[in-house]
C-alpha cells in the first residue's frame, strides 16, 4: 500500500523521524529514567517501540490506557498520573499481575485507591500549574495518611505542564528549576525512591526528576516545534484537496482539503501546511492559500498544533517511508 491508496483524512507517521525521536529521547533518559506518556499516541504498537528502546515503565492518562497497556503485555510498571475516585478497574488490573501506581492528592483519592485494590501511590504535588496536586507543605501529611491506609508511597509527582512550550529556553529552564524546588521540598517530607514529572518541553532542562514523563516527543506537533525542543515532526494528517478556487478581483486563490475540526486537535490553534497559509478550519475542511498552485486530488500533509487530541480522533495510524505504508497500527487506547 502507498500513501496514494489511503482514504483521507489519515494519520501518517514518518518511520525515519519516529525512530530518530525515540532514539534521541532514550539516549537522554535511558532505561528506567524514562517513563513515556502514552496519552500522546494512545497506541500500544508505538509503546512497544519505546520499550524496545529501553523504557520499562509507562505513564497513562486514563484507566482505559492502563487496561490496554497491561493487556498488550506492557504492564511491568504503569503510572496513572491523574486522580480518579473509582479505582476498581485498576484493582482488577493489579490482581491480574500488572504493577499499577496511581497519583493521589487528597484524603478522598487516597481512600479511593485503597478501596479499589491499588497498592502503590505517588503524592501528586502542584508545582505551579493550576490543575491537580496538593500544596507542597501538605505532601508529608498525605503520605502519612496513605501509609496508614495500607498503601505504599513510592514518592512524589509534579507536572510543570505550564512550562512545556515556554518560548524562551533559558526562562523555561529557570522556571522549571523553581517548580522542581517545590517538588524536591515535598519529596523531602514524603520520602520514597521516585520523583516523577517533566515532559517533552522540559526534558532537556529538568535534571531533578528520577523519571521523565515525556510523550509528545515521539510524534511531535507545531506547538512543540515552535518551542524548539529538538525533535522531528513525525506525524501528519494526510488530506486530499477537494476544491480549488482561482484568484478573483475580490479574493486571492485558495484551496480546500478534507482535514477539519473533527480530525485535528484545535485547542492550540490552527494547523499548519508546509508551503501554504492556513486560513481556517471547519467541521470537515481546512481552507488554505498555497504558495504554488494545487489541483483537486492532490495530497497535502497537515501538521496539527496539538498531537494528543489529534491522535485521539483517529482509529489508526500508518507508518510510512518513501510514500510506502510499512505498517498500520490501531490507536487502541483511545476512548474511555
Amino acid at each position: 500500500m502507498h500513501l496514494a491508496d489511503l482514504q483521507t483524512p489519515a494519520l501518517v507517521v514518518d518511520a525515519e523521524s519516529l525512530e530518530a525521536n525515540l532514539a534521541a529521547m532514550a539516549a537522554r533518559w535511558p532505561g528506567e529514567t524514562l517513563r513515556p506518556h502514552v496519552k500522546a499516541h494512545k497506541t500500544t504498537a508505538l509503546a512497544a517501540r519505546q520499550e524496545a528502546h529501553g523504557a520499562v515503565g509507562f505513564t497513562c492518562a486514563t484507566i482505559r490506557e492502563v487496561e490496554g497497556m497491561a493487556a498488550a503485555g506492557l504492564g511491568r510498571d504503569l503510572l496513572l498520573a491523574n486522580e480518579v475516585l473509582d479505582t476498581r478497574r485498576l484493582g482488577r488490573v493489579v490482581a491480574d499481575g500488572a504493577r499499577v501506581t496511581v497519583a493521589v492528592d487528597s484524603p478522598e483519592t487516597i481512600a479511593a485507591a485503597a478501596a479499589g485494590g491499588v497498592r502503590e501511590v505517588l503524592i501528586d504535588v502542584n508545582v505551579g500549574m493550576p490543575r491537580c496536586g496538593c500544596r507542597p507543605e501538605e505532601a508529608g501529611a498525605l503520605a502519612a495518611r496513605a501509609r496508614t491506609a495500607g498503601l505504599t508511597v513510592r514518592g512524589v509527582m509534579g507536572y510543570e505542564g505550564h512550562l512545556q512550550a515556554w518560548p524562551d529556553p533559558e526562562e523555561r529552564a529557570r522556571l522549571t528549576d523553581e517548580a522542581m524546588t517545590r517538588l524536591r521540598a515535598a519529596h523531602a517530607e514524603v520520602g520514597g525512591d521516585v520523583i516523577s514529572g517533566g515532559g517533552t518541553g522540559t526534558s532537556a532542562c529538568n535534571p531533578w526528576v528520577t523519571e521523565m514523563q515525556a510523550g509528545s516527543y515521539a510524534l511531535m506537533d507545531s506547538t512543540y516545534t515552535a518551542a524548539g525542543v529538538g525533535y522531528a515532526q513525525a506525524l501528519h494528517v494526510l488530506g486530499t484537496v477537494v476544491h480549488v478556487s482561482p484568484a478573483r478581483p475580490d479574493m486571492p486563490a485558495y484551496a480546500v482539503a478534507d482535514v477539519g475540526l473533527k480530525a485535528l486537535g484545535m485547542d492550540h490553534g490552527n494547523p499548519t501546511i508546509p508551503g501554504a497559509q492556513v486560513w481556517f478550519c471547519s467541521d470537515e475542511h481546512v481552507t488554505f492559500a498555497p504558495d504554488d498552485p494545487v489541483r483537486v486530488g492532490d495530497r497535502v500533509l497537515v501538521v496539527p498544533a496539538h498531537v494528543d487530541p489529534t491522535v485521539a480522533y483517529h482509529e489508526r495510524m500508518h507508518l510510512v517511508a518513501d510514500e510506502e505504508v510499512l505498517e498500520t497500527w490501531s490507536v487502541d487506547l483511545r476512548g474511555w
